[in-house]
């Protein structure tokens, strides 16, 4: 009589699973190559999903992915030192049914996910490495601080209309205001109550330790781009009119290789300075730029737009004569593709930009 074999080897098939992604917990669902197996709960721990795979599949070649988000890319790496095939992808480019969308719920969102891993219809996305993700960290929380200063700044002045205290002229300008002098007149102002002082003691400390911590952090960003890894770029970086230290220091932790784009239309795609496009029969309509890119570097971009057409005389001729035909700023949104035309052309040749000689 032949011996029973009870030992699982699923050798040579694929296992594919989808899972969103929680805080507190995933929803995860696993599909063979023919059969829907399970759609469940676990808690957000990417072994615990290894073991359940080997487990329950040992030695099939197990493949996963996860839409985006605030998790960032720790999950995908993780696993993929599992030795699971992950990727991340956008939650826009998966294939939607019209019931998936007006019927959301996590379970079916991860079928959804599981469903198209296993019919090829994922493209995932970029993952960068773990260093540049620290970097673009920096560069980040610097972004923010100075949005949470801009924020304090406004509920001083908020605070002195409210009370009726009004600015002395010599601190009305936007190139004296917040200088050490005019913090020293906000601490001397004296109100009727204490608890009224208190109040604007409590705006003004907050503000002052917000510059500290964006003093701080210029001056760590300052010194990662004179690492051997930024410093070269860098310098390519600013000899483009417009773009600054910081600027730059953005694009390289944002992009990490200029290389990974395949043309410049692919890197404008990416960034978001192409126009949204409507076609149906004969009819095509050109609308402004599209809603989907990426918003930092595209803000970034057309900010430099600004200044570079003012210093770069190929660019200043290009925006005159696109403001004779279309408003001043739709016209900067052209000017921000040759900047960023300028950008590429310096990363990938390791060229210092020349004025008027790149078109």
């Amino acid at each position: 009589m032949q011996a029973q074999n009870n030992i699982l080897d699923f050798k040579g098939q694929n296992i594919y699973v989808g899972f969103d992604v929680h805080i507190k917990s995933w929803k995860v669902t696993i599909m063979t190559e023919k059969l829907t197996h399970k759609t469940f709960s676990q808690e957000p721990n990417p072994n615990l999903l290894y073991d359940y795979l080997d487990r329950n599949f040992p030695g099939g070649t197990y493949h996963s992915a996860y839409e985006a988000g605030f998790c960032g890319y720790w999950i995908h790496n993780r696993l993929k030192s599992l030795g699971i095939n992950s990727i991340v992808v956008n939650a826009a480019d998966i294939p939607t049914t019209h019931k998936e969308k007006v019927q959301k719920e996590d379970a079916r969102d991860s079928r959804k996910i599981a469903r198209e891993l296993r019919n090829g219809n994922l493209t995932p996305i970029y993952v960068p490495m773990l260093k540049t993700l620290e970097d673009r960290s920096l560069v980040r929380t610097r972004s923010a601080l100075v949005k949470d200063l801009t924020r304090n700044k406004n509920r001083v002045k908020s605070f002195l209309h409210f009370h009726g205290i009004k600015l002395p002229e010599r601190y009305s300008k936007s190139t004296t205001s917040w200088s050490n002098q005019f913090v020293n007149w906000l601490e001397g102002i004296e109100m009727e109550e204490l608890s009224g002082k208190q109040a604007l003691e409590s705006i003004v400390l907050s503000s002052k330790n917000l510059r500290a911590s964006v003093l701080q952090t210029t001056r760590h960003i300052n010194e990662l781009s004179k690492t051997e890894r930024y410093r070269s770029n860098v310098q390519l970086l600013r000899s483009v009119p417009g773009i600054g230290l910081l600027t730059a220091m953005m694009i390289l932790t944002e992009l990490e290789d200029i290389n990974r784009f395949k043309n410049f239309d692919a890197l404008c795609g990416f960034i978001g300075l192409i126009p949204s496009t409507h076609s149906s029969g004969e009819k095509e309509v050109v609308g402004e730029i599209t809603s989907r890119g990426h918003s930092i570097l595209r803000s970034a971009i057309i900010e430099s737009a600004w200044v570079a057409a003012r210093y770069d005389p190929a660019l200043i001729k290009s925006y005159n004569e696109l403001c004779r035909r279309m408003e001043p700023n739709k016209a900067i949104i052209r000017i921000a593709r040759k900047l960023l035309n300028r950008i590429r052309y310096v990363l990938k040749e390791k060229k210092a930009y020349e004025c008027s000689i790149v078109q």
